[in-house]
């Protein structure tokens, strides 16, 4: 017989108050990375056009890409955050990896146009008419790298403790763009020194550095919406768990599947044939509210009985 209970609040969902919680802290995030984003936008490209400097201007494109990221990890989470319905029983939680695939998306699209813009430049000879950067645009750099690693560790500390996907694709966003200024800088600084290719080369290396990202980042929301196992060490804790419980003689099948953020346990287990059925489905039942106690990320998990 199947076991299906959703009342445990540790895995089932999430109570009001945390549920408050969260949609607070991504308030909270949303503005600090929309608003920090924007200026942050706004003087790198003031700097990149005053300070004639390719490389900035390109890190103020990729500053901009970081307010739609902002706003679509926002918009992702929110959304995750829904109660099952109708349209979607098994709740919301696919939808922040939706997210992260648009995040990682929008990465790749301001990698390939950077890159495209830099080639172009190296190609043509265009950097050798450029006029040198000057120290407006190497004071960006410097502002740009603090700002923005900043960013990172503050949201990557809140997307930890969400346990947000979104949020956490938002913050490695930020990375990337902090990793983009230190090669604005090193190619500015290349440039003020009479290596006018620095700048247009340093772009490159910003351009490489936003398809890692992307890379990483999408690879991780697909394994999230295509049914990929848990780690073998999570299924191993989840079975020592189950063995614990009084009544269960083995393990017979355990599989695990990502959810978004959360995770689906379906297990076989063997009991004793001779119980009667409703003893069987209590040990069953402890079974199933322990996993779910233990393991808060665990949304649900379903054990059928074998007689052993």
């Amino acid at each position: 017989m199947d076991t299906e209970k959703h009342a445990n609040s540790a895995a089932a969902g999430k109570t009001a108050g945390s549920e408050l919680d969260e949609k607070r802290i991504a308030n909270k995030l949303a503005i600090v990375g929309v608003s920090g984003n924007v200026a942050l936008s706004a003087f790198k490209l003031f700097a990149g056009i005053f300070g004639n400097s390719a490389a900035m201007v390109s890190d103020a494109v990729h500053s901009l890409s970081d307010v739609f990221a902002t706003a679509i990890a926002f918009l992702g989470v929110r959304i995750s955050q829904r109660d099952a319905d109708e349209s979607h029983p098994y709740g919301h939680e696919r939808f922040e990896c939706l997210a992260s695939m648009a995040l990682g998306l929008i990465l790749a699209a301001t990698g390939a146009g950077i890159g495209f813009a830099s080639i172009q430049s190296i190609a043509t000879g265009a950097y050798e008419h450029a006029t040198a950067p000057g120290w407006l645009a190497l004071s960006a750099a410097v502002v740009s790298i603090v700002a923005k690693e900043g960013m990172f560790w503050y949201t990557r500390h809140w997307a930890r403790i969400m346990n947000s996907d979104a949020f956490m694709a938002d913050a490695w966003h930020h990375r990337s763009d902090a990793l983009s200024s230190v090669g604005a800088l090193a190619g500015i600084g290349g440039a003020m020194l009479g290596w006018g290719v620095c700048d247009p080369l340093a772009s490159i290396v910003i351009c490489l550095i936003i398809f890692k990202v992307a890379f990483e980042v999408l690879r991780d929301a697909v394994d999230k919406v295509t049914d990929t196992p848990c780690t073998p060490t999570f299924e191993l804790e989840v079975r020592d768990c189950i063995l614990a419980q009084d009544g269960v003689m083995r393990i017979d099948t355990l599989r695990t599947r990502k959810f978004g953020n959360k995770v689906y346990v379906d297990a076989e287990i063997a009991v004793d044939g001779q119980l009667r059925l409703v003893d069987a489905h209590a040990i069953a039942e402890r079974a199933h509210d322990a996993v779910e106690q233990s393991f808060p990320t665990v949304k649900h998990i379903m054990i059928h009985e074998n007689p052993a």
